[in-house]
Parts: structure tokens; sequence; C-alpha cells
């Protein structure tokens, strides 16, 4: 399968998680990872950099593709998991054949989780949406 780095192709692709939105890019180029603007090389905290490695690490050496990535929103295990979704995406696009692979090793690699927070209701906007006020019995 020809990859499409070799015919100098830009791909875009966005990965989400919760209220994060992480949009990647990926050019032909030495198989550097930039999240930020930052090499993910010093990306901290070290399990989350770990977390965001995993479809590279399941990809093999990718070295004809630079992924920079760019993500906002949510707080920081959203954030991660939007650039490992966006990350996975752009290399399922670059070869076709990774897709069953990351699908066999976890799926919310290259599919978003639809689950969001219940919206609160109007007797009960400080508590949340099922809490009800306590009631005595005596």
């Amino acid at each position: 399968m020809q990859n499409l780095a070799r015919k100098k192709i830009i791909i875009q692709k966005t990965g989400k998680r919760k209220k994060a939105v992480a949009k990647a890019v990926a050019k032909p180029g030495r198989g550097e990872v930039t999240i930020n603007n930052r090499s993910l090389e010093i990306f901290q905290p070290e399990l989350l950099k770990l977390f965001i490695k995993e479809p590279l690490i399941l990809a093999g050496e990718v070295k004809d593709l630079d992924i920079d990535v760019s993500v906002k929103g949510g707080g920081v295990f959203g954030q991660a998991s939007a650039a490992r979704q966006a990350i996975a995406k752009t290399l399922v696009e670059n070869n076709k054949s990774l897709k069953e692979v990351f699908q066999n090793y976890d799926r919310t690699l290259l599919v978003a989780d639809a689950r969001r927070t219940e919206a609160h209701k109007p007797s009960a906007s400080k508590r949340g949406p099922r809490r009800h006020k306590q009631r005595s019995k005596r």
C-alpha cells in the first residue's frame, strides 16, 4: 500500500473527548509529533505522554510524517484522549492497514466517545441533575 506521505498530501483529522477538541495536521517530514507547538518528547505528565504515544507505538516507526496537533477545551485527560484519537486517525488515513490493528487494541482510538454530562434540572440546579432534597420521615 502506498503511503500518502510519498505523494506530498496534507492530512487533517480531528479527535474529540468530552469538551476537548484536537486538530491534527500531518505533512511529509521526519516523524516529529508536536502538541500545541511543543514536542511530544517534553510533554508532561509522563503517563499522559505514554497514553498519547500509543497509536505511534502500535503503528511502528513513522519516519515519513510530521504530525502537528492543536488541542483546545476540556481538561488534561480529555485533551490527551482527543490528541491520541486525532493522531490515530491521521495514521489510519496514511496507512489503511492500521485500522484493524487500532480497532482490535482500543476502539476509542478511532471512534469518539459520545457520552456527555447530563444537564442540571431546574429544581436542583446546584446539586446535580438527579439529586433531590433530603426529606425527614419523622
